[in-house]
């Protein structure tokens, strides 16, 4: 059984085999978590992400799926990059958001990961309402079968800590 916990703080300070980025298609680094990642992680990370981009993911990583890199310089052994949906009014996008915590399991699975740190994928600039992105992520990995056995959402602040505790209840 997965035991899922909250910490609020910086994704890129946690101990973990494998810290989630919430990565943009291109896989070459951006704003929020996804800069932070790649600049706390150094450059292997961006390396191994040009290699992906010179291969399989030329035209870049599509929202919903996964892939793992090295984790550089941050305290893990892997980066999974899963790209996320923007939110859009009107238009119900919730499945993709779904499929980035599935398919991260599934490649934390495949890496023998057994402790794996999430953010809030598409609560930021992306612009999902933090209640919705926390109890999709939270029904999400509870209904993944997975043999990891800690997923750890790591919260910026204490409003996404808060929605997130109220989705664990």
């Amino acid at each position: 059984m997965t035991t899922i916990t909250l910490v609020q703080g910086d994704i890129t300070r946690q101990t973990a085999d494998a810290i989630v980025n919430a990565a943009n298609s291109s896989l070459l680094g951006g704003g929020g978590v996804d800069g932070a990642i790649h600049r706390r992680g150094g450059p292997a990370i961006l390396a191994e992400c040009r290699k992906l981009r010179a291969g399989h993911y030329g035209k870049g990583l599509p929202t919903g799926q996964a892939v793992a890199t090295t984790a550089g310089d941050l305290d893990a052994r892997w980066v999974i990059h899963t790209v996320g949906p923007r939110f859009v009014h009107g238009e119900d996008r919730s499945a993709l958001l779904a499929s980035c915590y599935r398919e991260s399991l599934r490649v934390a699975d495949e890496l023998g990961a057994r402790t794996v740190a999430f953010p809030a994928v598409s609560a930021g600039i992306y612009g999902w309402p933090m209640d919705d992105a926390a109890r999709i992520a939270v029904e999400t990995v509870r209904a993944t079968e997975t043999a990891v056995e800690e997923v750890r959402f790591v919260l910026f602040d204490q409003p996404a800590y808060e929605a997130f505790a109220a989705q664990l209840g």
